[in-house]
């Protein structure tokens, strides 16, 4: 196995990979409906990577170094057969983990043909209990309820959960102390994450972010938190632990505390491009290199170009001006 590090010697260890740019959900901070309307021009079924050609970029990237892939969209429970994606993933040597980052609309009855295929951990995003909030959020009309019970299945049949807490001010500080206390209750880790500027079309702005400090005052308001150390070189969240149990609760502070200096991800979004940060603008089309003549070696070869240039440090760099006005990929096309 070949290990190669970029320019601040950060190896490539982390894989995300966006199998849909669709969703179902139209949440006012990711997906505003009115931007992503009826009438929104959705990439055709022939634009997006075939599981083939996942499969294909996912050797290749795991004869570099990664162990870790991630499946996100849009929502990839979208994506029709996606057990069978996830099944020829796990059987590609040097992949350690799989996870898959959901709404958990769709999960409830997709769980166990996932596990099956070999996922291990679902992420699930849900940023509200009280059912008008949520759906006021998601904008869609699913509710609280069937996202409630796709976790519960996905933990009742084995799969490792994690649920993620956008928080935004004005829209659900005040389910903050709520979803602690219901997921603290089942055992679930919850990660709160503070709004960040992602893409073009969410309206961030820093008066709207509720930092990890203004979070973890509001909790510790109510439990006795004790910080858990990192699990491994690259983890996102700052982690800690319910006193007196075993359940952790998170923080993703890419606002207020950046994690650039360990970050060790690479993102292939919806329509094949290769993008070294969240926060890009641009990527590498490795859709057309897998659709021409090239093989595998040139494939390995330009991904070692891009990694090895890859300077990509945003959070540390970002200002209220960049945040507004630098270009940058839409989250429904690069995932989490």
């Amino acid at each position: 196995m070949q290990t190669i590090t970029d320019k601040f010697g950060r190896p490539l260890r982390d894989l995300r990979i966006s199998v849909t740019d669709r969703c179902n959900f139209r949440c006012t901070y990711c997906m505003p409906k009115e931007i992503f309307g009826k009438d929104y021009p959705f990439l055709p079924k022939d634009a997006l990577l075939s599981f083939e050609e996942i499969e294909r970029l996912t050797k290749i990237f795991a004869a570099l170094g990664v162990k870790k892939v991630r499946l996100t969209g849009g929502e990839p429970l979208l994506r029709r057969n996606l057990p069978d994606l996830i099944q020829k993933i796990s059987s590609i040597s040097g992949i350690e983990d799989i996870g898959l980052t959901t709404n958990a609309s769709l999960l409830e009855r997709m769980a166990q043909d996932l596990k099956n295929a070999g996922l291990q951990r679902v992420n699930v995003s849900l940023d509200a209990l009280n059912n008008d909030v949520f759906q006021a959020i998601n904008d869609s009309g699913v509710s609280v309820q069937k996202v409630l019970r796709g976790i519960e299945k996905a933990k009742e049949i084995g799969l490792k959960v994690k649920v993620n807490m956008v928080v935004k001010k004005g829209m659900n500080e005040h389910e903050i102390l709520p979803m602690a206390n219901y997921f603290k209750e089942k055992d679930i880790t919850l990660r709160f994450i503070e709004f960040m500027d992602v893409g073009q079309t969410n309206g961030w702005d820093f008066s709207k972010v509720v930092t990890k400090k203004e979070l973890y005052e509001k909790l510790t308001s109510q439990f006795a938190l004790e910080a858990v150390e990192p699990a491994y070189v690259g983890e996102v969240a700052k982690r800690y632990r319910y006193k007196g149990t075993n359940t952790e609760v998170g923080f993703i502070t890419s606002v207020s505390e950046s994690f650039c200096s360990t970050c060790n991800r690479a993102r292939i979004a919806a329509d094949g491009k290769l993008y070294t940060c969240l926060f890009a603008g641009s990527g590498f089309d490795f859709r057309e290199l897998l659709r021409s003549s090239a093989n595998d070696n040139d494939i390995e070869e330009q991904i070692c170009n891009i990694w090895n240039k890859r300077e990509d440090r945003y959070s540390d760099e970002r200002t209220e001006e960049t945040g507004k006005n630098k270009d940058k990929i839409e989250m429904s096309y690069i995932g989490g």
